[in-house]
């Protein structure tokens, strides 16, 4: 499936299999430094069409709605399509497509864009300086980045069993963490730098400092 040393044509929905893992190899992207890039479409979850050459396997019409084309193009002769819609299967685009996502709150284009945002929000990815942090876990992954006073913790988990992090963040103070993405703080377990949090399988976790002012650009 790889294509000139350097990509492949494949999806992220059809390669991962299950919403908990799409979610946390996004969050994974979102949250490292550097620019994030999603693949149109794959925010939405959409397959791919391995019948066709190379990448145009995941060159397909972006399926805006379950009208023809996928609400893509109003040609009555599917052959004056750049390319054939994902017209069967379950990624076909009457069971995956915008409209229908933008109408439930936790669909995965709903989430996506929840994600962006938060993203955008926090400039110390991205500008901050960053440093891994020690888990004690092999299969997780934690970053915490400072930016003009704040700081962020992320933490993953890549294991499909649940696991029990701990990590120091030195200078801490005590403080707690604020979790970015539902209503929950937890404060250090031993010490005032010491912290201990349980991840799900394929858990994500996204925190402020308390204490550290939220910064906007």
């Amino acid at each position: 499936m790889r294509l000139y040393d350097r990509g492949i044509r494949r999806r992220l929905a059809p390669m991962l299999g299950s919403r908990p893992r799409l979610e946390l190899a996004n969050s994974v992207m979102l949250a490292l430094p550097g620019t994030p890039v999603l693949r149109y479409g794959d925010e939405i979850g959409m397959g791919e069409d391995l019948t066709l050459d190379e990448r145009d396997a995941v060159r397909t019409p972006m399926q805006w709605s379950c009208d023809a084309n996928g609400g893509f193009s109003a040609a009555e002769d599917p052959a004056a399509l750049v390319q054939p819609v994902i017209a069967e299967g379950p990624y076909a685009y009457e069971a995956i497509n915008v409209e229908a996502q933008l109408r439930e709150r936790d669909s995965l284009l709903n989430w996506t864009k929840r994600m962006l945002l938060l993203r955008k929000e926090r400039p110390e990815i991205g500008y901050g300086e960053w440093e891994i942090l020690e888990t004690g876990e092999p299969h997780t992954l934690a970053v915490t980045y400072v930016h003009l006073g704040t700081r962020v913790v992320t933490l993953h988990n890549f294991a499909e069993r649940a696991v029990t992090v701990r990590f120091a963040l030195p200078g801490a103070g005590g403080a707690d963490l604020v979790d970015l993405t539902e209503p929950f703080e937890t404060g250090p377990q031993r010490g005032e730098e010491e912290y201990e949090l349980r991840l799900g399988a394929y858990g994500y976790r996204w925190f402020r400092l308390r204490g550290t002012n939220p910064v906007m650009r």
